[in-house]
């Protein structure tokens, strides 16, 4: 099982290649929007491709990682109900005091 320095270094990789894919499709829209405002047909053709390439690729990106924030949910979701399983009075204690923690805390109010 990978490291979490390792998931949180993955997931940030992934997050910085959403981040630059958006700003060039933003990019593209800008130049777009530009390029109708002159009424270039070639131009206009061209910046639309572009655009709809660079949103096809921000679109399977964010497939993506979507299928790895959700795998790696299912893992914690296993991992969480193992631990549960192999120690049911710790994770009856904890949840208790958390419980009396979010109670004490409602109560101030």
């Amino acid at each position: 099982m990978p490291h979490s320095a390792d998931l949180i270094e993955s997931m940030t990789e992934t997050k910085d290649q959403l981040a630059s894919n958006l700003r060039r499709v933003v990019s593209d829209t800008e130049d777009l929007l530009a390029a109708t405002a002159e009424h270039t047909d070639s131009r206009i053709a061209e910046l639309r491709a572009r655009a709809r390439e660079n949103l096809r690729i921000a679109r399977d990106k964010l497939a993506d990682a979507d299928a790895v924030v959700r795998a790696r949910a299912r893992q914690a979701a296993a991992a969480t109900d193992d631990y549960v399983h192999d120690n049911p009075w710790s994770s009856i204690g904890a949840a208790a005091a958390l419980g009396i923690l979010i109670g004490v805390l409602l109560g101030r109010r």
